[in-house]
C-alpha cells in the first residue's frame, strides 16, 4: 500500500535561555514527520544539530531524498542505506516505529520485548551562569535525585562547587559540552571526586580524545558527542567508560537499540540524552532510557509549550507520555 510522507521545520520557543559552552539558545528548532498509510499516521520528530554540519534546510532536503522509496514501502532497515546517520534518519525512523505500532495494534515496547516506559529519574539541567545564579537554580531543584551541570573552562570549580553546596544529596553529572583540555581534565579529577561528581560528559573535543586511551579517571567519562552509532564502539571503549545515547546523532531508535546493547556487551556504562526538543523526540528515547544508568531528557521542560500529552516531570521523576501519543496500538 502506498504512503505519504509530510515534513516540516518547527520553531518551539523556550521557557528561558539555555545556556551551553557552544552558546545561548531560545528556541528549538525541530522537524517533525508524519508518515501516512491506510490512513494510520505515524510521527515522528528530531533536531538538526550544527556541531554535526547539520541544518534545518539540509535536514529536510535529506527526508526529500529519501521520500520516494518511503513512499514505495521502504522501511526502517532500508534507512542506513538511503541516509546518514543524524537528525533526518532519525526522524523518519521514529515515525516509522510509531506507524508499525498503530497498524500492528502492538506497542514499540511489545515489539523489542521490554517493558512499557515507566516513571525515570531523569536530570533537571543548569545552565551555565554566575555561580551565584547557578547555585540559586540548583537551591530550586535540589530535592530533584539528579542534576546535570553545564560548564566550560572559565572557572568550572566555582560553578560546581556553587550546585554541590545548593544541592548536597543530588547526584551530578558534569558536561563541559568539549570546552575543556587535558590539562583541565587531569587537573580537576581530585576535585571533581571531592565533589562527589558521578560523571564527567565529554570534557574534551571528540576529535582530541585520543590521550584518554590509557587515562584512569577518578570521575568516569562519557563519550557523546565522540559516540555516534555502534560501530563507534570498539575506539570509545579505549578512551571512555560510558557513552551517551542519543537518537539524533545514531539516526534514530533502531541505531540506538544497537548501540545502546553493544556498549553493555563491552561493559561500558550507559546514558541517554536529547536535544531541546519536544515530547516527541523523547518519547522514542525512553526506550532506551529504561536501559541505562543516567538519563537526560529534560528537553521538553526548557519549551514554553510541549506538545499536548507529553512527558511531564515531578521532581526529577519523568512521567512518560499519555496514552496514544507515540509507539502505542
Amino acid at each position: 500500500m502506498p504512503r505519504t510522507l509530510q515534513a516540516r521545520h518547527e520553531r518551539l520557543e523556550l521557557s528561558r535561555p539555555f545556556r551551553i559552552a557552544r552558546g545561548v539558545k531560545t528556541a528549538a528548532d525541530v522537524i517533525a514527520v508524519e508518515i501516512g498509510q491506510g490512513g494510520v499516521v505515524g510521527r515522528g520528530e528530531a533536531v538538526p544539530y550544527p556541531r554535526y554540519g547539520e541544518s534545518v534546510a539540509s535536514a529536510l532536503a535529506d527526508v526529500e531524498r529519501a521520500r520516494a522509496a518511503i513512499g514505495q514501502g521502504a522501511g526502517r532497515s532500508d534507512l542506513p542505506s538511503l541516509l546518514p546517520a543524524g537528525a533526518a534518519r532519525n526522524a523518519l525512523d521514529c515515525a516509522l516505529w510509531d506507524l508499525e505500532a498503530r497498524l500492528s495494534g502492538r506497542s514499540v515496547a511489545g515489539m523489542i520485548d521490554a517493558p512499557e516506559p515507566g516513571p525515570l529519574v531523569s536530570a533537571l539541567t543548569i545552565g551555565i551562569d554566575e555561580p551565584d545564579a547557578m547555585a540559586r537554580a540548583a537551591a530550586a531543584v535540589a530535592h530533584a535525585p539528579l542534576l546535570k551541570v553545564k560548564v566550560d573552562a572559565q572557572d568550572p570549580e566555582a560553578r560546581i562547587r556553587a550546585v554541590r553546596q545548593a544541592a548536597p544529596d543530588a547526584d551530578l553529572i558534569v558536561d563541559p559540552n568539549e570546552s575543556w583540555n587535558r590539562e583541565i581534565v587531569e587537573r580537576l579529577q581530585p576535585f571533581l571526586a571531592s565533589q562527589s561528581v558521578d560523571l564527567l560528559e565529554q570534557p574534551v573535543p571528540a576529535d582530541e580524545d585520543e590521550w584518554l586511551e590509557g587515562f584512569r579517571p577518578a570521575v568516569p567519562i562519557c563519550a557523546d558527542e565522540s559516540v555516534h552509532v555502534a560501530a563507534d564502539l570498539p575506539r570509545i571503549a579505549r578512551r571512555y567508560q560510558a557513552v551517551n545515547v542519543k537518537l539524533d546523532k545514531s539516526g534514530g531508535l533502531s541505531e540506538a537499540l544497537a548501540l545502546a546493547r553493544g556498549a553493555r556487551r563491552l561493559g561500558l556504562g550507559l546514558m541517554t540524552g536529547c536535544m531541546v526538543s519536544s515530547s516527541l523526540s523523547i518519547a522514542p528515547a525512553l526506550h532506551i532510557a529504561a536501559m541505562s544508568d543516567f538519563v537526560d531528557l529534560d528537553g521538553p521542560l526548557w519549551l514554553s509549550r510541549d506538545r499536548d500529552g507529553g512527558v511531564v516531570d515531578q521532581g526529577g521523576y519523568l512521567l512518560p507520555p499519555a496514552d496514544g501519543f507515540w509507539g502505542m496500538a
